[in-house]
């Protein structure tokens, strides 16, 4: 059966997160809940997706585009509830051409749901030969959670809310996930008929597993991992479930060969990828697109958003951002490299140095108490501590030049545009405003004034 369509609902505020921000757009390991929900319906290849919007519409649809510039983005109106949300989904769906095959539906607070777990419910909605299938999970703890209410057969009789549960029906622990197939024609029918005739006023997706018994079977199928259907509803519920996510992807590393001094400690988000024998130290994140090569030691509380560190390389008590890291290369600590470098091979970058567009050539090495921003330095240069290259005249960024084999004083001042040669040696407190041939040497010349007794006497 042809998979037509997937419906994500992304309309809701998410009050319990107390935030200004829609609760699909929060995070967790480093995109948003809609993001890594998307992305694993993507990975299905539906003919259509699409992502029912309603609160911060705008914001939310721009996010979503971001994510997939083919999606469908449907209005919901201000009837509240899930089973509205379908209705705007399938009325704007069905106009744009007839579905025909199996329509997934998910909600959008569920940041761990992966394509394994929609891929198997797929497989046993096709197998079943049921006119919509429920994704269910087995908690030890279901409380808050509506409980799935089996026939003999299997299948599903009812969905019951807690608040209207009995003895009986709240022993069960297997619940509900907001996760849905059905066939595309029996949602039709059975949407089409949905009554808000409750207490919320609203008009609830479950009602619609009720009308579809009338065109064949409701089947259950429990997805074996109960992380990976774990809504979010508040910052509490978001925190341990980013704790546990966490916790899987540094056991993960760590069966791949690479050390974590404290998993409890260190943080690593999906897109990361880490070589062998990698050793990272408590405290520190790990984000964005970053790589980390073999043998390398990263931390302790150590900072990488979307860096490159090559093997070898030590990374300690500092924030990389957007940069690259040579072999054998030493920084730290309390290094800060913004983005933009290049740092070679057994470069060093020191306690308190600030790098922005700075490419390093190898063995160069920036001690300590240094910013060097739009400049190029060449191999085998030492940078002497308190040297700053002025590259900003208040309007404009320009470009330092210091070439191979340079000794830079204490304390320089390079005001770019300038270039230094290669061979060059500066005195300390020098402020290079002119070109330096190679093989030179520069100084400022600076005068030294001594004024005896100016202390008032008390």
């Amino acid at each position: 059966m042809a998979f037509s369509a997937a419906i994500i609902l992304a309309a809701g505020e998410g009050t319990r997160m107390k935030s200004a921000d829609p609760k699909v757009l929060h995070t967790l390991a480093g995109k948003t809940f809609l993001n890594r929900v998307m992305s694993s319906i993507r990975a299905l290849d539906p003919g259509i997706l699409a992502v029912v919007v309603h609160y911060q519409a705008e914001r939310v649809a721009a996010a979503a585009r971001s994510y997939d510039e083919n999606v469908t983005i449907v209005q919901q109106d201000d009837i509240p509830g899930t089973g509205r949300a379908v209705q705007c989904a399938m009325e704007q769906l069905s106009a744009d051409g007839q579905l025909d095959g199996s329509v997934l539906i998910a909600a959008s607070d569920m940041p761990l749901l992966d394509s394994d777990t929609l891929r198997q419910l797929m497989d046993f909605h096709a197998a079943s030969g049921n006119s919509a299938t429920v994704l269910t999970t087995i908690l030890d703890d279901p409380t808050g959670y509506g409980r799935i209410i089996r026939d003999s057969e299997g299948h599903v009789l009812r969905i019951v809310e807690q608040k209207d549960a009995n003895s009986s029906e709240l022993a069960v622990h297997e619940v509900n996930t907001s996760v849905y197939v059905f066939d595309a024609k029996v949602l039709a029918q059975a949407i089409a008929g949905l009554s808000n005739n409750n207490a919320q006023g609203e008009f609830y997706l479950t009602d619609a597993l009720e009308k579809a018994k009338g065109f064949g079977g409701v089947g259950a199928y429990a997805a074996p991992d109960a992380l990976a259907v774990e809504g979010v509803n508040d910052r509490v519920q978001l925190a341990s479930l980013a704790k546990q996510h966490n916790r899987r992807v540094c056991e993960a590393w760590m069966r791949a060969g690479v050390t974590i001094l404290d998993p409890d400690t260190t943080w690593i988000e999906d897109d990361v990828e880490l070589a062998r024998d990698v050793t990272v130290l408590p405290g520190s994140f790990l984000q964005g697109h970053t790589t980390v090569g073999e043998r390398a030691v990263v931390g302790p509380y150590t900072t990488l958003i979307d860096a490159v560190i090559d093997e070898e390389a030590v990374v300690e008590r500092s924030r990389v951002q957007g940069s690259h890291i040579g072999k054998a290369a030493n920084i730290g600590p309390w290094t800060y490299l913004r983005p933009g470098n290049e740092l070679g091979e057994g470069t060093k970058a020191g306690a308190f140095v600030e790098m922005k567009k700075a490419h390093i050539d190898n063995g160069t090495k920036v001690p300590h108490l240094s910013y060097v921003g739009d400049a190029h330095v060449g191999e085998h240069t030492n940078i002497g501590g308190g040297t700053i290259t002025a590259n900003y005249d208040g309007k404009r960024k320009h470009h330092t030049e210091i070439g191979s084999g340079v000794h830079v004083g204490a304390g320089n001042l390079f005001v770019a545009p300038v270039t230094v040669g290669d061979g060059v040696t500066t005195g300390a407190g020098s402020v290079v405003r002119h070109d330096v041939p190679a093989d030179s040497m520069v100084y400022s010349e600076n005068t030294q004034h001594v004024v005896e007794g100016w202390k008032p006497a008390e």
